[in-house]
């Protein structure tokens, strides 16, 4: 595992469990609401929303500026794509469905510089302060404070949650219990499936790799992270928090009766 010298996430993870929200709306006043809220960090999300690199860009930007960690989940490991989001500041990439050592290898090779990984140099770009930083220390950052987090979603993966986390680069572990569920045919709350998850967090702390998961909103979602061993957690989603409170507030309002009624 990376040792990591700085970074919001790494900050949050050291004041006690770190909480965090996907973003899925492409929309930069989204992210500051998040960070208005207090969230630690968020996980603009590219695998499963409309969101594209250029948009990305943008709410990396507003995340940076308002506070709050900007991870970035990319859907697949592409080198290309990943040097351009970290070179625009993302402070991590999240990368889905890490089933091996090979797998996590090749995530490594995307995010880190030679001679760790294969990332391209782009030092006149936002994460190096657009030429203003010196190459020495872009480089440095570039392998000790990006965040890679690797996604576990399937039954190989929490096998070998262990040896993933273990591997150099790779800074955290993500268990999607929702892929991981479908995948042997049933749903988070089947035994296999909870142990599972619990192998997979105990390999993981075995070897001093964080570990989270995507929960739901509320204390109750939290403290049954915390109690299965969860070092940091996502909180719902932008659209799903952003329909909850709507939805409640209506519910509300259809209480009143008109006047007279």
């Amino acid at each position: 595992m990376t040792s990591l010298s700085g970074g919001l996430f790494r900050a949050a993870l050291d004041r006690g469990i770190a909480l965090g929200t996907w973003i899925k709306i492409p929309a930069v006043e989204i992210v500051e609401l998040v960070a208005l809220a207090g969230f630690d960090f968020v996980v603009i999300d590219l695998e499963h929303s409309p969101i594209g690199v250029e948009t990305a860009y943008r709410l990396i930007g507003t995340a940076r500026l308002s506070g709050v960690a900007p991870i970035v989940r990319v859907p697949t490991v592409d080198g290309g794509l990943v040097g351009r989001i970290l070179d625009a500041g993302a402070e991590g990439i999240m990368v889905p469905h890490v089933d091996t050592v090979a797998d996590a290898k090749a995530a490594v090779s995307a995010v880190r510089f030679p001679p760790l990984g294969a990332r391209g140099v782009g030092s006149t770009s936002r994460a190096g302060l657009w030429g203003a930083m010196p190459r020495a220390e872009y480089l440095r950052r570039g392998q000790e404070e990006v965040v890679l987090i690797a996604q576990l979603e399937s039954a190989a993966a929490c096998r070998d949650a262990g040896a993933i986390g273990s591997v150099e680069g790779v800074d955290a572990l993500l268990v999607g219990a929702a892929d991981l569920a479908v995948s042997e045919g049933g749903v988070e709350s089947d035994p296999e499936i909870v142990a599972l998850i619990a192998l997979a967090v105990s390999q993981s702390l075995s070897v001093g790799t964080p570990i989270g998961n995507a929960g739901g909103p509320g204390s109750a979602a939290v403290r049954a992270s915390v109690d299965a061993g969860f070092t940091f957690t996502m909180l719902s989603n932008d659209a799903s928090l952003f329909g909850a409170a709507a939805r409640a507030a209506v519910e509300a309002a259809r209480t009143v009766t008109a006047k007279g009624n």
